[in-house]
């Protein structure tokens, strides 16, 4: 049983994320944080997908500096570490935006051993393959949503 964990302040894992961090509110990112990452770790990448829409990458974000516990903060902007591009076809972060129904959302936390070296901006393909022979370990949150209509 691993101790590595990541959790939000701002929902539980399991619940409904806030409208503010989808496209029918602020669409900003989500504060979040961990404890636990493997002896080691001196960098991190986040992936947010929806595994209700065939891997629909939301966000990705790499080279994120921490230890045992990290976090980001809510509404991670500009003076955030490199992002990666999502399925919206621009960098950064975006919300839950489900077409209808409830989706789930995953924030995968990868533990790393070093540093990513990529140039550009990568997407959440290439950030998984460049991680591979540097992953210590990994933990996921995941939430859901409903828009409103």
């Amino acid at each position: 049983m691993s101790d590595f964990v990541l959790k939000s302040p701002n929902f539980v894992e399991g619940g409904a994320i806030p409208a503010r961090h989808t496209c029918d509110g602020q669409d900003i990112s989500p504060a979040l944080v961990w404890e636990g990452a493997p002896s080691g770790a001196i960098s991190f990448a986040l992936i947010v997908d929806d595994p209700d829409a065939r891997g629909f990458i939301h966000w990705v974000i790499y080279n994120l500096s921490g230890g045992a516990t990290g976090g980001l903060p809510e509404g991670v902007g500009s003076s955030a570490p490199p992002e990666g591009l999502n399925d919206f076809g621009r960098v950064g972060y975006g919300g839950p935006c489900p077409p209808g129904g409830t989706h789930r959302y995953r924030f995968t936390l990868y533990a790393l051993s070093a540093p990513l070296m990529l140039s550009g901006v990568p997407s959440a393909s290439h950030i998984r393959l460049a991680l591979k022979p540097v992953l210590l370990g990994q933990t996921t949150l995941t939430a859901t949503y409903t828009r409103r209509r």
